[in-house]
């Protein structure tokens, strides 16, 4: 909340104050010596409006080169021309980016007053410690070491001026913006540190050196920018990918959910499923990306049947009339699933699970080892917790006969032999209904699978196709 209009006026009129108080105290307290050479004082001016036109823009906030030039003015020239570089800069900055009043205020009076008594006092103790004009090495080495102390005392007068100003006009407090700040300050260090060095060399070397320097610093600000714009974009590319992807995702989780409430049993049948079928993936030494697959496959294999009507959905037996429709949803399954990108082995999976090892299953009559592993597994888990679920019309088989069952039918040609007495083995070793209270919320896991799916591919697909 803005503070009262009484409040924001006396704090306006005190940054009018400090901004004249500036003027004058640079006025009059301005040497000779501040100007020389001219072309330094150009250059450092430049340097200011130019760094400042191509400011990197962080999350945080801004970093800009002509903090290099406001240090190297307090450090080469003097207070006053310290002052013009940031009261130049921030012209620049509030101009061109159509800044209220009250911030073209703000920003005056902190990048005048903090340059100017940060030069001040500089050339009182350089003057005092001999170094100001001395251009030895080791002298120019005290001077680089002063010059970052000061700017390093003064950079938090900066954020206090700023952070006033925040609480004043937005109501934000200081704790509130420490988060904001903080990630500012390594860079302002090293714009510090850098602006140090390059004083030393103009000290040691004179201009050219500070010149070909400058122009580097341009340069590699200027790919900065680039590559920080770039990143922006790859990230609102991701961000846009994944509002993509978990709308897709969405709304295959809302077609089961729709499902579920025209038959119950789906939810839960799906999320055993998922989880029979990954331990199974897991006990014949399939890789993670594969066990995914079949975990997917397991949670939305029925969703074919969100096509089907309710006399087919709620039938005890399928009428000849109605055969079509249930051997036609794994298609409708698998073309809902393949609509989600790199859920192509997913979808293939959902496509082939009511396939037969003799070859007599629907839809493309494969056989034997023709029908991915992935089918082979879905079928084997969806036949048993069909067998022995405990909700629905039927009355549930125990384990044992289910057990049988699955090896009857592994004999006549309609599930894999060797995959069925893995599971067998699996169900006696971790228990005969082990998955029958998995959650279909909970085996989805769809934070995670939006946020991979939005990622960009790797070479080696996450979700390859299982086979032999």
């Amino acid at each position: 909340m803005r503070a009262p209009k009484l409040t924001r006026h006396i704090w306006w009129a005190g940054e009018i104050l400090l901004l004249a108080a500036t003027a004058f105290a640079a006025v009059h307290l301005s040497q000779p010596q501040e100007w020389h050479p001219a072309v330094l004082v150009a250059l450092l001016v430049v340097l200011a409006l130019v760094g400042e036109r191509f400011s990197v823009q962080l999350s945080e906030g801004e970093l800009s080169a002509s903090t290099v030039a406001i240090v190297l003015a307090m450090g080469l020239l003097g207070p006053t021309p310290a002052a013009l570089c940031g009261i130049a800069a921030m012209v620049l900055a509030s101009a061109t980016r159509g800044l209220s009043p009250g911030l073209w205020l703000n920003n005056l009076a902190a990048f005048a007053a903090v340059p100017f008594v940060g030069g001040l006092i500089v050339r009182g103790l350089a003057g005092y410690l001999g170094v100001l004009e001395n251009t030895h090495l080791a002298q120019a080495g005290i001077l680089g070491l002063l010059l970052l102390g000061i700017f390093i005392a003064t950079l938090p007068l900066n954020f206090v001026l700023i952070g006033i100003n925040t609480v004043v006009e937005q109501g934000r407090s200081f704790s509130r913006q420490l988060p904001d700040f903080l990630p500012l300050f390594p860079g302002e260090l090293a714009a510090g540190a850098l602006a140090t060095i390059l004083a030393i060399a103009y000290r040691s070397a004179g201009l050219p050196v500070l010149l070909a320097a400058i122009v580097l610093l341009l340069i590699f600000q200027h790919l900065t920018v680039a590559l920080v714009r770039s990143e922006e974009r790859a990230e609102q590319l991701q961000v846009r990918s994944r509002q993509l992807v978990g709308l897709q995702l969405g709304v295959l989780r809302t077609l089961v959910r729709a499902l579920g409430m025209r038959d119950e049993t789906t939810g839960r049948h799906a999320a055993a499923v998922a989880a029979y079928a990954k331990a199974l993936a897991t006990e014949v030494g399939c890789s993670e990306d594969e066990k995914d697959v079949v975990r997917a496959a397991g949670l939305l294999h029925e969703i074919g049947k969100f096509t089907w009507p309710d006399r087919v959905l709620h039938a005890d037996a399928v009428a000849d009339d109605d055969l079509a429709i249930v051997k036609n949803h794994p298609q409708e399954g698998a073309i809902l699933v393949g609509a989600l990108d790199g859920y192509g082995p997913v979808a293939e999976a959902i496509l082939y699970h009511h396939e037969r090892i003799d070859g007599r299953g629907y839809p493309a009559g494969l056989i034997g080892q023709e029908i991915p592993l992935a089918s082979r597994i879905l079928a084997i888990c969806s036949t048993y917790d069909t067998m022995t679920a405990r909700e629905g019309y039927r009355t549930p088989m125990s384990p044992s006969e289910a057990i049988e069952e699955l090896r009857i039918a592994s004999k006549h040609g309609q599930l894999d032999p060797e995959l069925v007495e893995t599971f067998i083995a699996l169900l006696e070793r971790e228990g005969h209904t082990f998955a029958q209270d998995a959650d279909f919320e909970t085996e989805l896991e769809f934070e995670r699978r939006v946020r991979e799916m939005a990622e960009p591919p790797r070479t080696d697909s996450r979700l390859g196709s299982l086979r032999p």
